[in-house]
C-alpha cells in the first residue's frame, strides 16, 4: 500500500504517526496548501489521510489508485462524498474522539470569563496587589453557577456531556434543537428566543448547516441577559461575528468565548479584534478538540479504520 498524510501538522508534532508504516510506504506532509500540491501528492496513493485538505472531483480524477480517504475529523465536508461513492472510493471519519476535550475547554473558557481571571492575574503581576491596604480585591464581582440556567444549543454527544457537567455545578439545563428533530431528551426543550432570554450561560455545540448558519445575530443577542455569557464551540458561522462585536461593545451581554470562527485562521480585519472592551471576549484558535488524549485517540481510530478496510470490514464508513 502507498499512503499519504496531507496535513500532519494539524495532528501535532507530539503524536507518533509512524504506526501507519504498518500498512506500507507512507509520505507525511506537514501542510498541503494548493490543489496542485494535493493532486501531485495523491496521484499514486492507495490511501490518503486528510484533516482539512479538500478532496474534490479533480483530485479524485487524478488519483487512479485511490481506494480509501480517511478524514482525520468527525466532519467530512472537505470531501466530495457523492463523487467518491461514484468512483468506488471509501471514505471514513472518526466520531466522538474529542468529546471530553471539548467539554473541558467549554468550562475552561467559561471560568476564565466568568471569574475575570485575566484581570485578576494582571492585577497581581502588575504590582497593584502589593499596594493594597486589604487582603482581597473585589473590583470585578463574579457569580456562582449553582442555581443558574445553562442553555445548550445542539444537544448531541458533546452537548449532552456539557449538560451533565453543568448539572454537577447545580445548573438548571435547557436546550434548543437546531433541526427541530432532537426532542426526546432528559432536559426541557425551549424555542431559541426563550432559551436566549432566560439562560445565564448559552453554549453552542451544533454543526454548521442550513439550520444554524447565522443563527445568533444582533437581534438574538439583544434577547439575552446583560449578565449572560455566550460560548461557541460548534462551528464558526453560527454566530454573526460583526453583530457579536457590536453587542459586546454595547454591553448587551457580559462576555463571549469563541473557539471557532467563520474563517480560520482569523482575518486580520475581523471586527472581533477591534472591540473596545477586550476583557469581554476570549478567542482560542480552534483548540477545544486538541487534548493530547483526543489526538492520540484520533490517530488510533484512523489506524483501525485502515485496518478494517484492508480486511474488508465496515468501520466508521461515510461511504
Amino acid at each position: 500500500m502507498k499512503l499519504a498524510i496531507l496535513d500532519a501538522k494539524t495532528l501535532g508534532d507530539d503524536i507518533d504517526l509512524n504506526i501507519f508504516r504498518d500498512f506500507g510506504y507512507i509520505e507525511i506532509y506537514p501542510i498541503t496548501k494548493t490543489k496542485e500540491e494535493t493532486i501531485e501528492r495523491v496521484k499514486d496513493k492507495n490511501i490518503i489521510i486528510t484533516n482539512k485538505v479538500i478532496i474534490d472531483k479533480d483530485v479524485m480524477d487524478n488519483a487512479p489508485y485511490l481506494k480509501l480517504i480517511c478524514v482525520a475529523a468527525t466532519g467530512y465536508n472537505n470531501v466530495d462524498i457523492n463523487y467518491a461513492k461514484q468512483k468506488g472510493i471509501a471514505v471514513t471519519n472518526v466520531a466522538g474522539y474529542s468529546t471530553n476535550s471539548v467539554v473541558q475547554h467549554t468550562f475552561a473558557m467559561l471560568f476564565y470569563l466568568l471569574e475575570n481571571l485575566r484581570y485578576y492575574d494582571d492585577y497581581v503581576k502588575s504590582g497593584e496587589y502589593s499596594k493594597s491596604p486589604i487582603f482581597t480585591h473585589l473590583d470585578r464581582p463574579f457569580w456562582e453557577l449553582n442555581g443558574k440556567t445553562w442553555g445548550v444549543i445542539g444537544l448531541g454527544t458533546i452537548g449532552k456531556k456539557v449538560a451533565q457537567v453543568a448539572e454537577s455545578f447545580g445548573c438548571d439545563v435547557i436546550y434548543y434543537s437546531t433541526s427541530g428533530k432532537n426532542l426526546d431528551q432528559t432536559y426541557p426543550h425551549k424555542g431559541l428566543d426563550e432559551l436566549l432570554s432566560i439562560s445565564d450561560i448559552v453554549s453552542i455545540h451544533a454543526p454548521l448547516n442550513e439550520y444554524t448558519k447565522n443563527l445568533i445575530t444582533y437581534d438574538k443577542i439583544k434577547l439575552m441577559k446583560k449578565t449572560a455569557i455566550l460560548l461557541n464551540l460548534g462551528r464558526g458561522g453560527i454566530v454573526n461575528e460583526r453583530d457579536l462585536a457590536k453587542a459586546l461593545d454595547e454591553g448587551l451581554i457580559a462576555a463571549a468565548g469563541l473557539d471557532v470562527l467563520e474563517k480560520e485562521p482569523i482575518d486580520p480585519d475581523n471586527p472581533l479584534l477591534f472591540i473596545k472592551n477586550k476583557d469581554r471576549l476570549l478567542i482560542t484558535p480552534h483548540i477545544a478538540w486538541t487534548s493530547i488524549e483526543a489526538r492520540q485517540t484520533l490517530v488510533k481510530e484512523i489506524y483501525l479504520n485502515i485496518e478494517a478496510f484492508i480486511r474488508g470490514k465496515q468501520r466508521n464508513r461515510v461511504c
